[in-house]
């Protein structure tokens, strides 16, 4: 009688969301950086290099990966099929007319959304500013008070020009940064 050989990921049976995205994650390790942003002259994972890394790993779990836009606010989503549980990622988009650069925003923020929920290594960009000689003296701005005064943007409250002028004093980190440029 032959004996067969039995993997040991298929004796254990991984059941419940945070388990499952436990197990993807362990799969996942860094995701390869395919494009480059000439006007910051680094490079970054782009939103296809990333949803192809990880969603094959998310499916094996049983997990469905969807990234909605509703009322302006784009969300990534992760379900479990079998129990129905989710955990999401959301960040509103700017109101912006142009339709290029609401694209583009749109690509941002799945881009970013993603790579918060899964906790995935985006670029080396804080370790180059880490070991920078040159020491910024500027104070950061929390996010809440970033989001608030896009908010107020959004309401006609503030125009995106005060809003900038108000930020100059302020050093703002690489998300802040790009959000502005979107404005």
């Amino acid at each position: 009688m032959k004996k067969e050989e039995v993997k040991v990921e298929e004796l254990v049976k991984v059941t419940g969301l945070y388990p499952k995205l436990h197990a993807a994650k362990q799969k996942i390790g860094k995701v390869v950086k395919n494009a480059n942003n000439p006007h910051f002259k680094k490079s970054y994972a782009d939103i296809n290099a990333l949803v192809e890394s990880v969603e094959p790993l998310l499916i094996e779990q049983g997990l469905l990966l969807l990234q909605p836009i509703e009322d302006g606010v784009v969300s990534t989503l992760i379900i479990d099929i079998e129990t129905g549980q989710s955990v999401v990622s959301s960040m509103r988009l700017p109101e912006i007319q142009d339709p290029q650069k609401i694209g583009s925003a749109v690509t941002y923020y799945r881009r970013y959304t993603l790579q918060s929920l899964l906790s995935l290594q985006a670029e080396d960009d804080d370790a180059n500013s880490a070991s920078a000689t040159v020491k910024n003296t500027k104070p950061t701005i929390t996010q809440e008070r970033f989001e608030n005064g896009l908010t107020q943007i959004a309401e006609g409250k503030l125009t995106p020009e005060a809003f900038k002028q108000a930020l100059s004093g302020y050093q703002l980190n690489d998300l802040q940064t790009k959000a502005l440029l979107l404005l």
